[in-house]
Parts: structure tokens; C-alpha cells; sequence
């Protein structure tokens, strides 16, 4: 009787932590649900982690553009130097590409603007953001939300930072500029920085 008691309570125990490792991979899939994208560039590469739980919109766009190709092939077309590196819609010529219609602005939940953050641009209609994206080398914060902001009409909307290749975006702040090319011509790299191809990881 004590042998098969004993049996029983190992075999309990051997059942529990079965249970543990069989729901560690749902835990483990829930923490991996931020996609992840690669921007393969002339320099190297860069990995980011998007955030859609706080600006799903947001990474659903830049996803959609990435699985149509949109990027391959464009430029970083304005480098600023301990401010941002920008890109998207641009070839090596300055030829832009075609974009789909804009997107609202997702400020209200959005991460700040912090280094490494990489945040969708607009112009003037903070509801104008289409494919264009820049990359924080620096902490700038004044690009966030503003704090009385009751309607989500300030700032630009971070979503998403980078996992891998900090050291690319600070090497590619670091190129000659004057390249004058796209829409920024005195921030353009005299040679051109390429974004071969954007990859989805996950």
C-alpha cells in the first residue's frame, strides 16, 4: 500500500508539471505576439518589435506596405543628425512610390518617442500618415502627445523599437549628407542608404 501511495503522489506531481509545461508555450506565444520586422539595409540590419497593442492601426499599415514590397528598394532620404533617419515612400532617384490612403493618429496610447523608437510621420493633418517612417537616434520627446491634448491631434505616434542594430541607425546618422534627393535634399545621403527589403519575422 505504501509503494502504490507513493506511486500515486509521484505520478500526481509528474501530472501537474506536465500541466505547467503544457501551458507554458500559450504563455510563451502571448509574449511573442508583437511582430517583429527586419529592415535589411545597405549598412546592415535592423530588427524592430511593433507594438499593435497600443497602436494597432498603426503596425497593421506599416505591415501591409511591408508585405507588398513598398520599401524594397527605397532610401533613407533625411538624416539629422542626433534627431531622427527617415524613410519610406523614396527611391534612390528621389521617385516616390505610390501609398495608400492615410491613417488616423494613434498618439493617445502610443509609447513615447524615445531613441531607438520608430514612429510614422505626417504633415501638417495629423490624420495624413501613409508609409512614411522615421527612426528616434535620440530621446525626443517633444514629438510626443501633448499632455492637454483631449482629441488626439498632437504628436507622432511611436510604435514600435528596435531589438537589433542600434549600432546601423547611429552608423547611418554618421554618412555625408547633401545628397539632394526626395523631399529633404540637404539631409539626403550623398550615398544612397538602401533599404533592400523589408522581412517579417514573426
Amino acid at each position: 500500500m505504501r509503494n502504490f501511495a507513493a506511486r500515486a503522489i509521484h505520478l500526481a506531481r509528474l501530472g501537474a508539471l506536465a500541466a505547467v509545461i503544457g501551458a507554458a508555450p500559450a504563455g510563451l506565444h502571448a509574449q511573442d505576439a508583437a511582430p517583429r520586422v527586419a529592415i535589411q539595409t545597405s549598412l546592415g540590419n535592423i530588427v524592430l518589435e511593433l507594438d499593435r497593442e497600443h497602436t494597432p492601426a498603426t503596425v497593421d499599415n506599416f505591415l501591409r506596405y511591408a508585405k507588398e514590397g513598398h520599401f524594397d528598394g527605397t532610401v533613407f532620404y533625411r538624416v539629422v543628425p542626433g534627431f531622427v533617419i527617415e524613410a519610406g515612400s523614396f527611391d534612390a532617384a528621389g521617385k516616390p512610390r505610390g501609398v495608400h490612403d492615410p491613417i488616423p493618429l494613434e498618439t493617445a496610447n502610443a509609447q513615447s518617442n524615445l531613441r531607438g523608437t520608430i514612429t510614422m510621420a505626417h504633415g501638417d493633418d495629423p490624420n495624413s500618415a501613409r508609409a512614411e517612417f522615421f527612426i528616434n537616434l535620440a530621446d525626443n520627446n517633444s514629438l510626443d502627445r501633448q499632455a492637454d491634448d483631449m482629441d488626439t491631434k498632437t504628436g507622432f505616434a511611436a510604435f514600435g523599437h528596435v531589438v537589433e542594430g542600434i549600432d546601423v541607425i547611429d552608423n547611418i546618422a554618421m554618412v555625408p549628407l547633401g545628397g539632394g534627393i526626395g523631399p529633404f535634399g540637404d539631409a539626403a545621403p550623398v550615398t544612397p542608404v538602401v533599404i533592400m527589403k523589408v522581412v517579417i519575422l514573426n
